[in-house]
Order: C-alpha cells, then sequence, then structure tokens
C-alpha cells in the first residue's frame, strides 16, 4: 500500500502482508485505538483503520450520521487497497459497518472478505429496543454515555473535549439507532461475534443470532467485561483473530 487514502490509517505499511485487516471504531473513536495492534499481530498481518470524518486528523469534517452514503463512500474508496486477501474487525457501531460494508461489496461484485469479526453488537437482524439517544439534550446525553462507561470521566467532564466529541457521538450512536436492517442472503465468509459478559447492549442471545449472517463458519467468544471489554481483553481477543485467521 503506497499512497493512503484520508480514509485509512496503516501504522506499519507492508506490501509483503499476506492479508490485510481492516478495522473499523466505535462511537466516538478514530483509527488510532486500533494502532497498538500493528505492533502485536505478526507483519504478515497488515492492519489498516479506518479513518472516518469528525475525528483526530480529520475533525474538521462533519461526521456522517446515515449509514447508507458512509457505506457508498467506504465501498468506492477501499477498492484499491482490496487487491490481497482482507479481513474486516469492527466494535459495536464499527461491527454493523463492517457487516454493512461486506454486503455492498458483494452487491456491486468487489471482493469480498474471507472473515468478518463484529464485536460488542447484536446481530443486524435484531430490532434496536432501547430508546435512542443521540438526539437527547445534552446533559441527558451525557449521562448515558457515562452509563456506557467507554468515554472516560476526565473527557465528559470538560466542556472543550465535549464541544468536539459530542457531534460525532451523536452521528455515530445515529448510524447504529436509525438503522433498518433488510433481509439479504447470508455472506460467504466466516464470521467471529466477541462480546462481553456483562454488556447490557448485546447479549449471547444477541451475539449467537451472528450465525443467521454467514454460510461458513461461526465462532462466538464471550470474555469478562462490559460494551467495551476488548480494553482489557486487547491480548486475547488479537490471540483470538489469528487463531481464526489460521482456519480454513
Amino acid at each position: 500500500m503506497t499512497s493512503l487514502t484520508p480514509w485509512l490509517s496503516c501504522p506499519k505499511p507492508n506490501p509483503q502482508a499476506r492479508l490485510r485487516l481492516f478495522c473499523f471504531p466505535y462511537a466516538g473513536a478514530g483509527a488510532s485505538i486500533f494502532r497498538p495492534w500493528s505492533n502485536t499481530l505478526p507483519s504478515s498481518i497488515e492492519v489498516c483503520c479506518a479513518q472516518l470524518p469528525g475525528r483526530e486528523k480529520r475533525w474538521r469534517e462533519k461526521p456522517l450520521s446515515e449509514l447508507s452514503p458512509l457505506i457508498q463512500t467506504l465501498a468506492q474508496v477501499l477498492l484499491p487497497y482490496l487487491d490481497k486477501p482482507f479481513a474486516f474487525f469492527g466494535h459495536s457501531v464499527g461491527a454493523l459497518v463492517s457487516f454493512e460494508l461486506a454486503r455492498q461489496l458483494r452487491r456491486q461484485n468487489s471482493p469480498s472478505p474471507l472473515h468478518l469479526f463484529v464485536s460488542g453488537r447484536r446481530a443486524p437482524q435484531i430490532a434496536h429496543l432501547n430508546s435512542p439517544i443521540h438526539q437527547l439534550p445534552t446533559s441527558a446525553f451525557v449521562e448515558e454515555l457515562r452509563r456506557y462507561n467507554g468515554t472516560p470521566e476526565a473527557v465528559l467532564q470538560s466542556p472543550e473535549l465535549m464541544q468536539l466529541l459530542l457531534p460525532v457521538l451523536r452521528a455515530d450512536l445515529a448510524l447504529d439507532e436509525v438503522y433498518t436492517y433488510i433481509s439479504e442472503p447470508p455472506l460467504d465468509c466466516s464470521i467471529s461475534a466477541f462480546g462481553g459478559l456483562q454488556d447490557k447492549k448485546a447479549n449471547y442471545q444477541d451475539l449467537e443470532a451472528w450465525r443467521e449472517q454467514s454460510l461458513r463458519k461461526f465462532t462466538l467468544r464471550t470474555f469478562i467485561g462490559d460494551h467495551f471489554f476488548i480494553k482489557p481483553n486487547n491480548e486475547r481477543i488479537l490471540q483470538a483473530i489469528l487463531e481464526d485467521l489460521s482456519q480454513p
């Protein structure tokens, strides 16, 4: 990978890598949350992190709050980087983005992922039952963020930081909360689902239902932790990714 689109960040470019792992972050996060992965995964796997508008180096850009335009754009800008085997990993709303991106690539007869890793999100065919929060007044919205335990308290208490972060969080949560599932045939790739045992947003049955979205092997793993279980279980998750990618 020589020249990189603004939509991707590749911490350790490696033209000799046998596989690219495209990673899609959770609400409010940017590509940097996956940067350490390139130091742990073997050089045969090139980690490419999605950098969506409104965060980090793209903080001046307006974040996208509708899933369809986001998926359409990603399906086009990633095409030059699908010239070798690849897999998708997404956590929370990132899991939804990676799933719908895989379906869009299939619709346009583009290369498809060998493997889909979905983390911390119920299967797409399961309706969102909780009341949406992305349009709540600021004080109530911040309280919901505090309950999710994904935003540091120091950030929640900083008016300056929250002024920058709130539009991105609202847009990302809108992607998930206004999503409408449209039935299509299962994907022709293996799916691995990861979940937190204490995650109230995606329980075991919600995760098990991802099985319906694959024609191939399905694997479900659970870890101790809440919705952001990937933070304390980072090493184990990377081991699971390596294990599943080694399977035929």
